[in-house]
């Protein structure tokens, strides 16, 4: 007699076929990615040749050598550094207290501006880089970092407002009157107690905020457009593609360096990204 009960061999080919299915997306979606490393390991015979295989029997680094020595490689590496961090803690602290605001406070037009934020998040960015240029242009800040740090923290902003909006909620407004009972200034509440609630939340943003800015190449290319110097990394591909015939290599090698420090970030705060957005869908 089976100890198992009927409702778990009931549901065993069900739950099988959810993993398969998983597992089948999985692959899809990972395939580009290895595709894309594969392609940096491979001698150029290999990535020119019509019979193209999923895998090489004559792995090669020469496509990552044409990657570190092209001229200020470096950089640009550490220019899509300084921009990508300057984003994601600029817009991470003007959303906590945005959020906190927004939650907390009542004030005249809160509703209209949470409206805002997501009639915000509806315009293409496409639609909006032509009078950002102009914008730039009028601020002289046109070829310089300012171009590309400013309408990053703009577009992360009202994504990260309304998802820290619900982890600020969630914190009782009991805790914050016996924060204040016991001689808690205002301040001191919302940088020593709601802060560490809230920064599942803020990782969850940073991510997302880290990996557009990061990957970013439209302001790059429209608003740096003479000191190659305030170029950022995506920027360093173009000298792979040439009139007669792209370096694929090249593209890809580049395309997989650029890929680690996303990894290496998204590994670093995979464990507060994944309560992070728990307590965004519990909320």
């Amino acid at each position: 007699m089976s100890l198992i009960p009927t409702s778990l061999r009931v549901r065993r080919p069900g739950r099988l076929l959810a993993e398969a299915t998983a597992l089948v997306i999985a692959i899809v979606v990972a395939f580009p990615l290895y595709w894309m490393v594969l392609s940096a390991f491979k001698p150029a015979g290999e990535i020119q040749s019509t019979d193209s295989k999923p895998w090489t029997l004559s792995p090669s680094l020469d496509s990552f050598r044409r990657v570190f020595q092209q001229e200020e490689f470096g950089r640009y590496f550490v220019n899509s550094l300084i921009v990508a961090g300057t984003v994601v803690v600029a817009s991470a602290l003007i959303a906590f207290l945005a959020a906190t605001a927004v939650t907390r406070f009542r004030f005249r037009f809160r509703t209209t501006l949470l409206i805002m934020f997501l009639v915000a998040q509806m315009v293409p960015i496409e639609a909006l880089t032509i009078p950002l240029f102009f914008l730039m242009r009028d601020f002289g800040q046109l070829n310089t970092l300012g171009s590309l740090i400013l309408p990053h923290i703009a577009f992360s902003l009202p994504f990260a407002i309304w998802m820290l909006r619900g982890f600020v909620k969630a914190v009782p407004e009991a805790l914050e009157e016996a924060a204040y009972i016991d001689g808690a200034s205002r301040a001191r509440f919302l940088w020593q107690i709601l802060f560490p609630l809230v920064l599942p939340g803020l990782v969850a943003t940073s991510v997302f905020s880290f990996i557009s800015t990061w990957n970013d190449f439209l302001f790059a290319k429209s608003f740096i457009i003479s000191d190659t110097s305030q170029s950022t990394l995506p920027m360093a591909l173009l000298v792979f593609f040439k009139p007669d015939e792209n370096d694929w290599g090249g593209i890809m090698a580049g395309s997989t360096v650029m890929t680690v420090p996303v990894l290496v970030f998204f590994v670093l705060v995979q464990r507060r990204l994944v309560s992070g957005l728990g307590g965004a869908v519990k909320d």
